[in-house]
């Protein structure tokens, strides 16, 4: 399988979850793959199982240095850069009356101030390489509110918005830039945000139509998609994968 071949991408938060889907899925068409997370243990492990085509640099999407040396580590290590797949992203639970300032900087600061500084960092190399795509992790709660996710709800909206401009921006250089917007899907996010709980999400797959919770690798798909030449007349758009979640409205029982 060769959808990738020739491509090099960069992927935050892939040290597991949807992010560790992708790195899998990207090598496995064939690109090379920097992973990058805060988790040095996982992250540093995943590349090693993925072999040569892989390799791990530490990055907090927060800080601008990190995305400095995270670029440069990229090209010297495969000489260019044609994807940026910002997927690293936390959650946080609070009734709008109860959101410290803290949780809510927390969260805006790693998934949008993150999505923000990779796209910024990626510009100049991608273009660099002759064009390219950036791929941004949203959500469905990136085109429709919930409650009890204010900061995460901002700031996947604020991603949707990002997305658009930058595609606007930087189609001229052959960037293409597209949203991804999952559902719920089964990976350690939800339990992170519960402080480590064990926590039941099979009640959200039966009140959507496939009557399931979505599996990380079906968002990688989509991913590989739109890293690939296949998705060359896209940008500036959403792509849904929430097993139907978006398809319905409040009055549905």
């Amino acid at each position: 399988m060769s959808r990738l071949a020739g491509k090099v991408a960069l992927i935050t938060g892939a040290a597991r979850g949807q992010g560790a889907a992708a790195a899998q899925r990207f090598v496995a068409e064939g690109a090379k793959v920097v992973i990058t997370d805060v988790l040095d243990t996982e992250g540093k492990l995943l590349a090693e199982e993925l072999g040569e085509s892989a390799a791990y640099i530490h990055l907090d999407v927060s800080d601008e240095q990190n995305w400095a040396e995270a670029a440069e580590f990229t090209t010297t290590q495969f000489g260019q850069l044609n994807v940026l797949m910002n997927n690293a992203g936390v959650l946080h639970f609070s009734r709008l009356q109860d959101t410290r300032l803290e949780d809510y900087r927390r969260v805006i600061n790693i998934n949008q101030v993150g999505t923000f500084l990779g796209m910024k960092t990626a510009v100049e190399p991608i273009k660099a390489a002759g064009g390219g795509s950036i791929i941004n992790v949203s959500s469905v709660e990136g085109l429709a509110g919930m409650p009890f996710v204010v900061a995460y709800t901002s700031s996947k909206f604020a991603i949707r918005g990002m997305t658009k401009v930058a595609a606007l921006e930087l189609g001229e250089y052959g960037i293409r830039v597209n949203s991804i917007h999952p559902g719920m899907i089964d990976t350690k996010m939800v339990q992170d945000a519960a402080g480590g709980a064990d926590v039941d999400t099979s009640w959200v797959g039966k009140r959507v139509a496939l009557g399931r919770v979505g599996k990380a690798v079906e968002i990688a798909n989509v991913a590989v998609f739109l890293a690939s030449d296949e998705s060359s007349y896209c940008t500036g758009a959403e792509f849904v994968a929430d097993g139907g979640a978006t398809a319905t409205h409040a009055l549905k029982v």
